[in-house]
């Protein structure tokens, strides 16, 4: 990793910086679920909160949608680095070999995070960075190909993953779902039956898979599941949604009509969304964002598509971008603003309360001091990240 200051191109997209910037703001913000739980009463809270956590399983939040914007982004920007290092006269072979450590770099860098705070590393590879790293080097690979091959790409992947999950046999009739972190009230209201059962928590094929993997590195005791039900093997999908990133960012890039771009980006977010809701009702493949299932990867993608639609109609068609300045602020330095969310969130969260006292975020009511501390937290780091965009600090892998 090391740090740019060059200069900002003209041509750069704002509105790729400013959904950057605003999906980062969702990850570094909290407080929310604490208020509702202290106002049990509130619909306004309750829903507010609800949109700021993940769903057990099935369906999808705001927060949801964090992940697979990030990932989405990686595709979208690749076009325009391309062209950029082409420009700069980069070989093909220099640009292959920056790819492939940037995502070796992206891999380590997320087991480094996962490891904080414990006494060896813990090799896992459910991080978002990691599950980009997983992919990144195809995802180089195919943005030297033409579209059609990138769809080609994307049809595979997806319903090669769905077929490898629908083919891998269910689990016994006395399986102990237990055993593997499934508690009997789960099962109760998330555990799916018939067709959709193979895409279950903790027993389907990227859980198999992992029991595996996982224990070929050292850790403290063996492992038999993720809590969350995350798994390593979701990268394959996850690079279905880097390759979505990557189509929408050729559309960016095209000399089409900026109208033209906008009406794209509605029709194939709409599509998109229904294709993927469609699965899920069906049955054929429930939309699960923990295992990201295809159908979450077509589901999430068309949000995907409709916010980046939004965003660009907003910042670059209708030139309004003053009110963004804040989210371009998080948006041209994401992966410090990852990394720092992820090392120093709780320390500057401490230090408030430290300097400040710790009464001092009551003032609006007990009730509220969740959501004014992690306020207070959310404005340190983005007066730091101030401070590097003043001076034109972007941490780049």
């Amino acid at each position: 990793m090391n740090e740019s200051t060059k200069t900002l191109t003209p041509a750069r997209i704002a509105s790729i910086d400013a959904y950057r910037g605003f999906v980062m703001l969702l990850m570094m913000a909290g407080g929310l679920k604490a208020v509702s739980n202290a106002l049990p009463d509130s619909t306004l809270w309750k829903a507010l909160a609800w949109n700021q956590t993940h769903v057990q399983w099935l369906g999808c939040t705001l927060h949801d949608l964090i992940q697979p914007s990030f990932t989405f982004l990686v595709g979208v920007v690749l076009p325009f680095s391309i062209a950029s290092r082409t420009a700069r006269g980069q070989s093909h072979r220099q640009m292959t070999l920056h790819a492939f450590g940037r995502a070796l770099i992206l891999i380590l860098l997320g087991v480094f995070l996962r490891s904080v705070d414990k006494p060896i590393l813990n090799w896992t590879f459910e991080d978002t960075l990691t599950q980009i790293g997983l992919g990144y080097g195809v995802l180089f690979l195919l943005g030297f190909r033409p579209h059609r091959d990138q769809w080609i790409a994307l049809g595979t992947i997806l319903i090669g993953y769905w077929a490898a999950f629908a083919l891998y046999p269910l689990p016994g009739a006395g399986f102990d779902y237990a055993r593997v972190g499934v508690n009997e009230a789960w099962q109760q209201q998330h555990l799916m039956e018939g067709f959709s059962a193979h895409w279950n928590k903790n027993s389907n094929l990227a859980w198999a898979f992992d029991t595996w993997w996982l224990n070929v590195f050292p850790r403290e005791e063996a492992f038999a599941y993720n809590g969350g039900g995350y798994a390593t093997l979701s990268f394959i999908p996850t690079l279905g949604t880097m390759v979505l990133g990557l189509i929408a960012g050729g559309v960016l890039k095209s000399d089409r009509a900026a109208q033209a771009k906008l009406k794209w980006f509605i029709i194939a977010g709409v599509s998109f969304l229904m294709a993927g809701w469609l699965l899920g009702v069906t049955g054929i493949c429930p939309v699960v964002k923990r295992i990201w299932t295809p159908s979450w990867t077509l589901f999430s993608g068309g949000w995907c598509f409709l916010l980046l639609g939004g965003f660009f109609a907003v910042m670059d068609l209708w030139q309004k971008r003053s009110w963004a300045f804040p989210l371009i602020v998080i948006g041209m330095n994401s992966i410090a603003a990852y990394v720092m969310a992820g090392l120093f969130d709780d320390f500057i969260a401490s230090m408030l309360k430290t300097i400040l006292g710790q009464d001092f975020f009551q003032f609006l009511g007990k009730p509220y001091e969740p959501l004014l501390h992690d306020t207070a937290t959310l404005l340190m780091l983005w007066l730091i990240l101030f401070w590097m965009y003043r001076r034109k600090l972007f941490l780049r892998i």
